[in-house]
């Protein structure tokens, strides 16, 4: 690696396993300390692939560790403002500063547009939209009051630039983020403070663990000729998390920092048709 992120310290969202992970240890092997939180718990009832538990977040500990950084941890739900504040401030504490955000933590849940009761729409809602904005507000302070400028990062999907289908929950929230980075990114680029957000198509993660793949077929079943929506252009239909981690660690760096309000995807081309 090249250690572009040397001595920069990042606070990462859903850190413990998945996409978060990836983000968490690429990060480290670029030189960065870790500051991270996952809900390592329960989800929703809407959300049918097994959750993250505090042994997951332990092994993204001990995977950075490894790599020669060091990491704060902590169990924290994103839809608990107060709490997010006071890991982020607990880890500027122990590590000294803080310069990369990564809003990652969020959930999917396949239903059909008639079956998303409103307490469906609402959980899927409060932890894809106002999760990532606590997130934001826990982290940007931390980075303006360093005074050195920083790079946020909020991870999106292909939803969010073009739609999912069997998710209008998802979407809407998806889309929500995106729009989100854009006014982030013009009201804190005065602080040199870049907003990005990223756009994965399907990752492989535990997101398609538990029920997932059952829930999505039967969603499917509602109306078949959607399921190709998100076909890609590339022989490569599912992306690893390191792979989504590289853009990621682009962004946070140097090597991007004329790049802010942009939508980037990283999805083999399934949004472009």
């Amino acid at each position: 690696m090249t250690g572009r992120l040397t001595d920069k310290v990042a606070f990462i969202t859903g850190a413990a396993r998945g996409q978060g992970r990836a983000h968490a240890v690429r990060m480290a092997s670029e030189g960065a300390d870790i500051i991270a939180v996952d809900i390592a718990g329960k989800l929703p009832d809407c959300v049918p692939y097994n959750p993250a538990s505090p042994e997951d977040l332990a092994e993204t500990v001990r995977l950075v560790q490894a790599a020669g950084r060091r990491m704060v941890s902590a169990v924290v739900d994103t839809r608990d403002f107060d709490g997010l504040r006071e890991a982020v401030a607990d880890g500027v504490a122990s590590l000294g500063r803080l310069d990369i955000v990564v809003a990652n933590a969020g959930v999917a849940a396949p239903q059909a547009w008639d079956a998303i009761s409103p307490g469906n729409f609402r959980d899927v809602m409060e932890i894809n939209v106002t999760g990532t904005w606590n997130t934001v507000m826990a982290g940007a302070p931390h980075i303006i009051a360093g005074k050195r400028g920083g790079s946020i990062i909020l991870i999106s999907s292909a939803a969010g630039i073009k739609m999912q289908p069997f998710m209008v929950h998802y979407t809407a929230s998806k889309h929500a983020v995106t729009g989100m980075a854009r006014a982030f990114a013009a009201e804190l680029g005065k602080h040199a403070i870049r907003v990005n957000s990223v756009h994965p198509g399907p990752v492989n993660t535990d997101m398609g663990t538990g029920d997932m793949i059952s829930a999505l077929g039967q969603a499917m079943e509602s109306n078949p000729q959607l399921s190709q929506m998100l076909t890609p252009f590339l022989p490569t239909w599912i992306a690893e998390p390191d792979d989504i981690a590289g853009t990621v660690c682009w962004l946070a760096s140097a090597d991007s920092h004329l790049v802010t309000a942009a939508a980037i995807p990283v999805d083999q081309g399934c949004t472009q048709y």
